[in-house]
């Protein structure tokens, strides 16, 4: 039988024995009670004290409410029922008791496997454990590539900036070139333009000398003639040459475009229209000398006599 059931059979025997005794039931108290069984625990005596009591009242009211044999026959039917009711109640508790043994022998059991699961459990653990380090070692290697990754997003981006400062400097420089060789340019057109409207002022002037000097010696000897076509042709040459320059001023406005090779044109150009320029300057001065000397032989003729006699004989 189970220490519960006792105890609380024990209980009620006591109190049973305590009102036989002349203590009245209500004045049971659960100490009276411990004092007298001397075990379980007084939660337990006062639970079970107090169901006795209220089985005593209602007895004691039903005795009083139907007649005495009745009465009487009752409590002993009730005394029956609650026997059979404690024999009831102590088998379910050896039941219970063997319930409780089997259930500690499968808590036992269960420990076991608790015991060995807790084993496996540290295992997975140590195994968590040594992933968890094998997981912050790769992720201090990640995050020490990732801080080269970024270094080297900071110098290409570094580099990408140092190379767009170099790009706008020589595109700065290369736009400055540009209006230079434009100004330089301009100023050549301009010299080229000067140049060319004294070289044709020249050239109109002497061409006039020459028409005037043709009309003097029309009619004068194959020698003046012959000077005459030799300073036509001159002036042809000089003509053809001036158109050369025209022709070679278009071409450095057209090559002007190209910036790389401009200095190079520009300077071959220099040299070429340097070099006309003293050819043409050269020219001019033979051309000079040329007029200089029809001009002296018009002259020597005019004082020759037989220009004289000319003069007399064609009126």
């Amino acid at each position: 039988m189970s220490r519960i059931s006792d105890t609380r059979i024990r209980t009620r025997a006591a109190a049973a024995q305590l009102v036989a005794s002349g203590r009245p039931a209500h004045e049971l108290t659960v100490d009276l009670i411990y004092a007298e069984i001397r075990q379980g625990s007084r939660t337990t005596i006062n639970d079970e004290l107090k169901l006795w009591k209220d089985e005593q009242t209602r007895n004691d009211a039903l005795a009083a409410a139907l007649p005495l044999a009745v009465a009487s026959a009752m409590l002993s039917v009730w005394a029956l029922a609650v026997e059979q009711g404690e024999q009831v109640f102590a088998r379910r508790g050896d039941e219970l008791e063997a319930e409780a043994a089997a259930a500690i022998t499968r808590a036992g059991t269960l420990e076991t496997a608790h015991a060995e699961l807790q084993g496996e459990l540290r295992t997975i653990r140590g195994q968590l454990d040594d992933q968890h380090a094998r997981l912050a070692t790769m992720r201090a290697e990640l995050a020490q590539v990732q801080g080269g990754r970024d270094a080297a997003l900071r110098l290409a981006e570094a580099s990408a900036a140092e190379r767009d400062a170099v790009r706008a400097q020589s595109e700065r420089t290369l736009n400055d070139m540009r209006s230079a060789h434009l100004q330089e340019l301009e100023a050549l057109r301009a010299t080229q333009a000067q140049h060319e409207t004294a070289l044709r002022a020249q050239v109109d002037q002497a061409t006039a000398r020459l028409e005037g000097v043709q009309k003097r010696v029309m009619l004068q000897t194959e020698e003046a003639r012959g000077a005459q076509r030799r300073a036509e042709a001159a002036l042809a040459e000089i003509r053809t040459r001036n158109e050369q320059l025209v022709g070679d001023i278009q071409r450095i406005s057209a090559d002007a475009a190209e910036q790389r090779r401009l200095a190079e044109r520009y300077e071959k150009l220099h040299d070429r229209v340097a070099q006309e320029a003293r050819g043409l300057r050269h020219e001019r001065e033979g051309l000079t000398q040329q007029v200089a000397l029809l001009q002296g032989q018009l002259k020597a003729r005019e004082k020759s006599p037989s220009a004289r006699r000319t003069r007399v004989s064609r009126p």
